[in-house]
């Protein structure tokens, strides 16, 4: 088996293999940069979504 028939049968696994781990290494680089990381202290929660539902009116008592 020469190289050429390596590269004919096995062309997806050795392009995938590199760039798998590429994209590792930059998201880890990417995850592990201190410019990227916030501050714990300067963090400001967004607020949750509040929702409200009345209960439906109460019908008015006939009196006689």
């Amino acid at each position: 088996m020469g190289l050429r028939e390596f590269w004919r049968n096995y062309k997806v696994l050795i392009v995938m293999g590199p760039s798998l781990g590429l994209i590792h290494w930059g998201w880890y680089n990417l995850k592990s940069n201190p410019a990227l990381q916030k501050n714990r202290e300067e963090y400001i929660p967004e607020p949750g979504i509040v929702a409200y539902v009345s209960p439906p009116a109460a019908p008015p008592s006939k009196s006689k």
